[in-house]
């Protein structure tokens, strides 16, 4: 059966719409227009705001799994089903630094959830060819160097399923980085020590994105700008930030955004969402939350994020002070951009899925709507 989406103010990515209609069947966008159909479902938001659902490009469990400790397909129901509740209708689970028949279980088991779960649009794999020296709290005796015999691997296995891959690039070869783009892969600058000169040589060679800006990176200095500085500099390059107010302050990310505009967009890096595990471990590897809302492991190094994509869209209007538009595009149609999926995901547009978010003018309310 058809559907009609009425009276709201339709945020398409694009423009902003008002007196329109939004036309679904089967779960797809058919057209936005100035007609009601007869015989159709009626879906009256008497005055809400309306987006295409938020896209987490970074999201490491649900409300009870972790997808790297258990790379499953249960884990994935769990972290779809706690991002749904949290606004995210589109998300690439992340798995961070593995062995090597791990990272093959877990594209395996992505592979077969992607078949019947349009919400997972590939993967992210975060290590573990990273630098030791910025690893964060990804476990040191997982990272290694890569070798062409297990790139080959995870290219042949994760073709078409590994969209995102955070990397040092200073920890390959030219040649390694792009056998990796030529196959499709997104690479991500992060947990590295490159300085800026060595940056801006990265970035000419393809590399548009980085991981989790100012975090497991060199950072911005008067005489050596470090990855931070490239980063702010580059025009072509995206970046995400988790804007939770620990893994930044909220002034840095202002200048980020000053900065940035259009290319600065918003991750979770959630741990888990909702802080309801409030402790967690598995071999070396382990976080609690913290007074303050936090994950860290024991060495006191933050361990993914609590924050939600509600969260971080609620915080960029309020602390970056920008418009409620603006956040909501923070969180929809530029992170499509930046994973080149825009042709598919972040819009309302006929052809496009038919999820979304609903909210009001202040963002004080914010809930996911899938039909």
């Amino acid at each position: 059966m058809k559907q009609c989406i009425t009276n709201s103010i339709i945020h398409t990515g694009e423009d902003i719409l008002r007196e329109k209609n939004i036309i679904v069947e089967h779960g797809v966008i058919q057209t936005i227009t100035d007609e009601k159909p007869e015989g159709v479902a009626v879906i009256d938001l008497k005055g809400l705001n309306i987006a295409a659902g938020f896209i987490d490009i970074q999201i490491n469990g649900g409300e009870k799994f972790y997808f790297t400790q258990t790379p499953e397909a249960a884990t994935l129901q769990d972290i779809c089903d706690a991002s749904l509740q949290h606004g995210a209708t589109h998300i690439l689970p992340c798995l961070i630094s593995s062995s090597h028949q791990t990272i093959l279980q877990a594209i395996d088991t992505i592979k077969e959830f992607m078949k019947t779960h349009p919400a997972v649009i590939g993967m992210h794999l975060e290590g573990p060819f990273i630098n030791p020296q910025k690893r964060g709290a990804h476990v040191a005796a997982l990272i290694r160097k890569p070798t062409d015999a297990e790139l080959q691997e995870i290219i042949y296995f994760g073709k078409g399923i590994i969209k995102v891959m955070t990397v040092a690039p200073e920890c390959f070869t030219d040649a390694q980085l792009a056998m990796l783009q030529d196959n499709g892969i997104i690479l991500s600058a992060g947990h590295s020590t490159i300085n800026c000169k060595q940056a801006q040589y990265y970035f000419l060679k393809g590399i548009t994105l980085v991981t989790h800006l100012f975090n497991a990176m060199t950072q911005f200095g008067h005489r050596e700008p470090g990855l931070v500085g490239a980063v702010l500099q580059n025009d072509d390059v995206y970046a995400p930030i988790i804007l939770d107010g620990q893994h930044c302050d909220y002034v840095a990310a202002q200048v980020a955004y000053k900065a940035k505009g259009e290319k600065l967009f918003l991750i979770s890096d959630a741990a888990f969402l909702g802080r309801k595990v409030k402790a967690f471990s598995w071999g070396d590897f382990n976080m609690q939350l913290t007074e303050d809302g936090n994950y860290r492991n024991t060495d006191g190094n933050l361990a993914g994020a609590s924050i939600s994509m509600i969260e971080a869209v609620q915080n960029a209007k309020q602390h970056l002070h920008i418009s409620t538009a603006e956040a909501i595009k923070m969180a929809t149609c530029r992170v499509a951009k930046a994973i080149r999926c825009e042709d598919r995901v972040g819009y309302i547009k006929p052809g496009y899925p038919a999820t979304f978010v609903q909210f009001d003018d202040d963002l004080k309310n914010i809930e996911s709507l899938v039909l």
